[in-house]
């Protein structure tokens, strides 16, 4: 029950118990267990109600000739949604993309530092800005109490739009236990 999806996990192997700091291995574990995996689940829960969601709107309108009124909205809430919750999963799992045909020939230490590298640089920078104009946006809709007006349902749309900076607050609490992890592998040469 521990992983939803085999993805291959260049840190598999198991470290001889001792090796790794205790506090280091509690952190990691804490935020794999509760974010990554977390998030996983939810990510994995939410794919339910949308396929729900997208028969029943493709029966009703197609065999019945009378489509609904809030398929379109909840379609994309969930899907976005989804997205947004299966990125922070998708990092647990070390699932995106990077150019394996030059990462796969260096050696574990220098895999461990262009990780770190790439964390510190680029992906803590780029998920702040994602959490600040997210949250603007969502403070702003919070504000308005903002409805959708792609469809005559006219859902609100609020909730929908705080997903944004959620998923960047998890995805940044998830890229420190990968820039550990990362770290590690940058000085000991091995993954956790």
């Amino acid at each position: 029950m521990d992983d939803l999806v085999e993805l291959p996990d260049k840190k598999s192997e198991e470290i001889p118990e001792g090796e790794v700091p205790r506090a280091l291995l509690v952190i990691i574990r804490f935020i794999d267990t509760y974010v990554g995996q977390l998030s996983g689940k939810i990510f994995m829960i939410l794919i339910f109600p949308l396929i729900g969601g997208l028969t029943y709107e493709v029966i009703a309108r197609y065999a019945f000739n009378a489509p609904t009124m809030w398929a379109y909205d909840i379609t994309y809430m969930l899907y976005g949604s989804h997205f947004m919750l299966g990125a922070v999963y998708c990092l647990y799992k070390g699932g995106h993309i990077r150019t394996d045909l030059f990462y796969e020939k260096y050696s574990v230490k220098w895999q461990g530092r262009v990780d770190a590298f790439l964390y510190l640089f680029f992906f803590f920078p780029g998920m702040i800005f994602f959490f600040l104009a997210g949250s603007e946006e969502a403070l702003h809709s919070w504000d308005i109490l903002e409805h959708s007006d792609t469809s005559p349902w006219r859902p609100p749309i609020y909730p929908f739009k705080t997903v944004v900076p959620v998923a960047a607050i998890l995805l940044m609490i998830q890229g420190i236990s990968e820039t550990l992890k990362s770290a590690y592998a940058a000085f000991r040469g091995r993954w956790i």
